[in-house]
């Protein structure tokens, strides 16, 4: 694989800690959420910051497969919705739900382009066949 980009980040702490990354720009506090017993700070967390990664970096698929195809994406967005939870093995285990708000196409259209930005959306790619990720196709209501 030859290297685009690197991007760097330390934590201090762990989820009760700090992360920044390299260039300064990433400065944030973390802190358990209320839900898993921590005291509900308002203070980012490990699955908030893995949804805003994906959710950037899918909606960047979109914008490539939907260029492709020579379709208007409109005002379109993503949503991610990570969720820890425990396997049967009492295991911890993310999950990803990826809501696309594709306004102006039709289903078939918005089916294809949440599908192939799927296909090669790098955090698609490396977290298939490791955790579930659902993907939601939202269209406005006469499209639908």
């Amino acid at each position: 694989m030859k290297t685009l980009y690197t991007g760097t980040a330390t934590t201090t702490g762990g989820r009760e800690g700090h992360v920044t990354s390299d260039d300064g720009i990433l400065d944030l506090d973390l802190s358990v959420p209320k839900s898993m017993g921590g005291k509900g700070e308002e203070k980012t967390n490990p699955e908030q910051l893995f949804a805003a990664g994906y959710s950037a970096c899918y909606g960047s698929a979109l914008q490539v497969v939907a260029k492709k195809h020579k379709i208007d994406l409109g005002d379109f967005s993503v949503t991610a919705s990570v969720d820890l939870g425990k396997t049967e093995e009492d295991e911890l285990q993310l999950s990803v739900i990826l809501d696309s708000y594709i306004p102006g196409v039709d289903v078939e259209t918005g089916e294809m382009l949440v599908n192939e930005a799927h296909e090669i959306c790098p955090y698609s790619r490396a977290t298939r066949d490791n955790i579930d990720v659902t993907l939601n196709l939202m269209l406005d209501d006469e499209e639908e």
